[in-house]
């Protein structure tokens, strides 16, 4: 590692240093994009320092009382990483998980995201420590109004535009979106996207990251002569992107074979491929009680308690959780089980040493979520530009124009690797190519 390159990481675990996600997610970027940082100039005018922080963030409480009259209070973030190439924009996670390293993570992570889309569009997160699991739908609404009351002042549709993450559906945006109106007094359908199609959403947004992974996986497989027809998919999770990947990949001729929740996974052999399940397991997720099980006991398939899908022997696997889900023996299975393609959709969902595992191997070829599973904030940046027009494309136009993004997206991380000498290593193409593209902005536009 270069000498300045070091001293940004040093600096950072002296700054940050009980905040582990995000200091594994910046040292990992740090890591893939050593060959790009080749010009005296980055040093100079220490861009590193600069794109590592995150220009703003915010935190406040958010009170709000249940349907007993109690009140509960929480805790809530909004971290403005990045506007070098346009307003700040990225999700919003609602769960007991959230902290301020995990929303400076998601920052990170999104705003390289973001870049590879070609929008003009930054990098941010926010959420907050309440959990909707278990909770009436008038309390989550109060939630949701309380955080807005915080929130609102620090967005807009050209400052700071806010999306969905876990926790955070069309109810919740919906909410969110009713709370902003009542307090700005402004009918700004481009400050918050995920919204319903009735107020302004696009159409495939809920589908749009399961998608765009699986049409980043099938520029790969072409790249190797193949489709994906016939293969078999290991996934995790049951949520959105999960069922999107479901989706688009019986679509082309593929098969989803488990998925997962906290309490274990299920093994479908005849694959997640039908109206009737896909139905189901949207109805599962909106259930809020976060379990897999159910699925097993309506289609009779295999459950698998307390246990990930990873020992499933299939060709393709796709992580759609969560971060750090895939540890390093889930990796070692992986390869055993003679995977040949891992394809990151959720945000970081292998540990570093899990991930060096897949990428050195050459068995397995491997593609991260800053590329893969960048669908959802492409259809996110389309629903942007569709409030501007005061017009909705079809859901077929949309599902096109994503398809171009996530081809664009791939070929910009396949250059990338080749420019650099590494070879198909797409995982460091797409974490250059995105390092490119907001330095150069970073430094025409001065300090």
């Amino acid at each position: 590692m270069n000498e300045y390159i070091a001293s940004v990481s040093e600096r950072l675990g002296k700054l940050y240093p009980n905040e582990p996600e995000y200091l594994q997610s910046v040292r990992a970027w740090l890591e893939m994009i050593e060959p790009a940082v080749d010009k005296p100039v980055y040093e100079r005018l220490d861009v590193l320092s600069r794109m590592v922080e995150p220009e703003r963030m915010f935190s406040f409480l958010v009170p709000w009382q249940d349907d007993e009259g109690k009140t509960h209070t929480n805790h809530g973030y909004r971290v403005q990483f990045s506007s070098t190439i346009g307003p700040y924009k990225g999700g919003l996670r609602f769960h007991p998980s959230v902290t301020a390293s995990v929303v400076k993570f998601l920052g990170f992570e999104q705003t390289y995201k973001n870049a590879l889309t070609g929008l003009p569009i930054g990098g941010a997160a926010g959420g907050s420590d309440f959990d909707p699991r278990g909770r009436s739908a008038r309390e989550v609404m109060r939630f949701c109004q309380s955080f807005m009351f915080n929130l609102y002042r620090y967005i807009g549709a050209d400052t700071d535009v806010p999306a969905g993450d876990i926790g955070v559906g069309v109810r919740e945006i919906g909410y969110l979106y009713g709370a902003y109106k009542r307090v700005t007094g402004r009918a700004e359908s481009g400050a918050l996207t995920g919204k319903g199609l009735t107020y302004g959403g696009s159409k495939i947004r809920q589908d749009a990251a399961g998608f765009g992974t699986v049409y980043f996986l099938a520029r790969m497989l072409e790249h190797q002569g193949e489709s994906i027809e016939g293969k078999k998919i290991a996934v995790s999770g049951f949520g959105n992107m999960s069922l999107g990947v479901c989706r688009k990949a019986a679509e082309l001729g593929g098969k989803v074979v488990t998925l997962s929740g906290p309490d274990g996974y299920v093994f479908d052999p005849e694959g997640v491929a039908t109206q009737e399940k896909f139905d189901f397991v949207r109805d599962m997720r909106a259930s809020g009680l976060d379990k897999v099980a159910a699925y097993a006991e309506k289609f009779g398939v295999e459950y698998h308690a307390g246990k990930k899908p990873w020992e499933v022997p299939v060709d393709i696997a796709i992580p759609c959780a969560t971060e750090n889900e895939i540890q390093t023996e889930d990796a070692v299975l992986l390869l055993a089980n003679g995977v040949r393609y891992y394809v990151e959709a959720a945000n970081m969902p292998a540990t570093a040493e899990a991930l060096k595992l897949l990428r050195l191997s050459p068995k397995i070829l491997t593609a991260g979520a800053k590329a893969a599973g960048s669908g959802g904030v492409a259809v996110s940046a389309l629903e942007m530009v569709q409030n501007s027009l005061r017009y909705s494309w079809s859901r077929q136009e949309v599902d096109e124009k994503l398809r171009g993004i996530m081809s664009s997206i791939y070929d910009a991380s396949a250059a990338a690797a080749e420019e650099y000498g590494l070879g198909y290593d797409l995982i460091a193409g797409n974490d250059i190519a995105a390092f490119k593209k907001i330095s150069e902005a970073m430094i025409a536009q001065g300090l």
